[in-house]
């Protein structure tokens, strides 16, 4: 039996979904934010739970510029509440699963190539570069490593064929200025597949980056939607400066990650490029 937090957000309800037509028995909990340790006991008495997936955190509406003013609930969110989690399935045997995010990285490698799961973030707290939800996030991630049964699942930038505000192809055909800067991302759907394929497959616990392969550049994203869904848009690309000028107050993480870990378990996950072709090829609003 699974128990899923975080079923009414925008990639918990993807479990929810991906769950349900697999038929893997589940229990969706909502409310997270007001779930206490006790009332976590009470359901296991009650429950076989074998393992947690947790979707549940704090992301800021409409961008983590918000989590700046939120500090309390962006950390009671993203870091007590998985705290909370870690000492439930510590004291149950219970496997963790945790959606957590690329976006405590920024850049790449020096040599060019994108951070693996053996890489030290480089935009958290330690750094002091970071937004307060990239901070949050790293410091997670170290509080659920202390436990052996654990899979921590690391999203960057979810993206699908359906119109949604968290989609990343809706932001691109919504927002008016554009940064230009290089990125690895996610497809939703392919994204909670391979999350799942962990749990059934058994791989090793650990960390993985779960991400589309390759990376793109927003100029090159541009390029496909002027040649499928945004003929007549125009774009406009713009530099950090010009950013944090006007428009962004939280340092914005960028960056390429390596997903080769995750590859060799046997989870497949498409290019960039294909899987964003076919969101384009099949958009619908």
């Amino acid at each position: 039996m699974i128990l899923l937090f975080g079923s009414n957000g925008y990639i918990g309800s993807e479990f929810e979904k991906q769950l349900s037509k697999r038929n893997i028995a589940f229990i969706a909990w909502e409310g997270a934010r007001k779930t206490s340790f006790d009332q976590l006991q009470t359901l296991f008495k009650f429950n076989k739970i074998n393992y947690i997936i947790n979707a549940a955190g704090y992301t800021g509406k409409p961008n983590v510029d918000a989590c700046e003013l939120n500090k309390q609930e962006t950390f009671h969110g993203n870091v007590l509440w998985p705290q909370i989690l870690v000492h439930f399935c510590r004291l149950n045997d219970i496997v963790l699963g945790h959606v957590s995010s690329g976006c405590i990285y920024t850049g790449k490698k020096p040599d060019g190539s994108g951070f693996s799961e053996e890489d030290e973030p480089n935009f958290s707290f330690k750094q002091n570069n970071c937004s307060f939800y990239s901070g949050t996030k790293a410091l997670a991630e170290t509080s659920i490593s202390s436990y052996e049964k654990n899979y921590i699942w690391r999203l960057r930038i979810p993206f699908e064929a359906k119109d949604n505000p968290r989609n990343y192809i809706s932001k691109m055909l919504k927002y008016p200025k554009l940064l230009q800067a290089e990125n690895s991302i996610s497809n939703k759907q392919e994204f909670v597949s391979a999350c799942i394929d962990c749990i059934e497959k058994s791989v090793p616990f650990g960390i993985y980056n779960i991400v589309n392969t390759g990376s793109i550049t927003t100029d090159q994203l541009v390029d496909k939607l002027k040649n499928t869904i945004a003929k007549d848009k125009n774009f406009h690309l713009i530099s950090d400066k010009e950013l944090y000028a006007n428009y962004a107050t939280a340092p914005r993480s960028n960056c390429v990650m390596d997903n080769s870990k995750l590859l060799k378990t046997g989870i497949k996950m498409k290019s960039v490029d294909e899987s964003l072709d076919y969101c384009l090829n099949n958009w619908t609003i």
